[in-house]
């Protein structure tokens, strides 16, 4: 899948266009596994945690990088196009600038700001 992203490096943008050339492998057996809330106690959203692999009709957008999000852009119910931003995630000191693949409304946010996440982790689902 190609996957477009804005790079911003001392000052100056970057459009570039990168081929994910594998999937993230992930463990599907979560119901053996511990579970482990990492979201801060005093947060009464507890729905923006991801409670499943099935996404029902939406298509999650997976972390391409392992970082913290640092800006959310969109909310639940938000209509996007194709290439708008839709959250910044901090990977190695660098915003990466995160895109939606298609245009749609977003169905869900699996991610709060602040929050560290792994490679292939749900952060937006978008119908």
């Amino acid at each position: 899948m190609l996957r477009k992203f804005k790079i911003n490096i001392n000052d100056k943008s970057y459009d570039v266009e990168m081929e994910e050339m594998g999937t993230p492998q992930q463990n599907l057996d979560t119901a053996s596994a511990p579970q482990i809330n990492t979201m801060p106690a005093s947060s009464a959203v507890a729905t923006l945690a991801p409670t499943s692999t099935n996404f029902g009709e939406g298509e999650p957008t997976l972390a391409p990088m392992p970082g913290t999000i640092i800006d959310i852009r969109v909310k639940v119910g938000d209509q996007i196009v194709e290439n708008q931003v839709l959250l910044v995630l901090e990977a190695m000191k660098m915003e990466n600038e995160i895109v939606a693949t298609k245009s749609g409304t977003v169905a869900a946010l699996h991610v709060i700001k602040g929050e560290a996440i792994d490679v292939g982790n749900p952060m937006i689902t978008i119908v």
